[in-house]
């Protein structure tokens, strides 16, 4: 049964693991969860980044024989409801770790957050709203 301590993993493909590590570990304030670097055959580097404790994870895969480039689109996004205005502190933490700040395909998260592309292309939205 799916309920709310249903664990939740989201894997994303990069062309750079320690660029996208950068990004959420360092600059979002992420923990890696676990990593592997793919030896055998048919295997993946990966590295698994999230809360230590949390519901969810990010795994981010590099299959180093047939490298598969990220594809996302203006809205794939990774909100994060933080309950306040985003630091700008953070922000600029992120652009440092390889990001970079965009206006939003939808205006709304301009109103209610900030937006940062991560070093692959997928976009981060710092939400100053809360959910629930």
């Amino acid at each position: 049964m799916i309920d709310s301590r249903t664990h939740i993993r989201v894997a994303r493909p990069s062309l750079d693991l320690e660029a996208a590590e950068r990004f959420y570990v360092d600059g979002l304030g992420l923990d890696v969860l676990w990593r592997t670097s793919g030896q055998d055959d048919g295997e993946h580097d990966l590295v698994m980044v999230g809360p230590v404790g949390g519901g969810w994870h990010f795994e981010l895969t590099l299959d180093p024989r047939s490298p598969l480039a990220p594809a996302p689109t203006v809205d794939d996004l990774f909100v994060v409801y933080l309950g306040e205005a985003p630091d700008e502190a953070l922000v600029q933490r992120l652009i440092d770790c390889g990001g970079t700040r965009v206006a939003s395909h939808n205006p709304y998260w301009d109103e209610h957050g900030v937006t940062v592309v991560d070093p692959d292309g997928y976009r981060l939205v710092l939400c100053s709203r809360t959910w629930g």
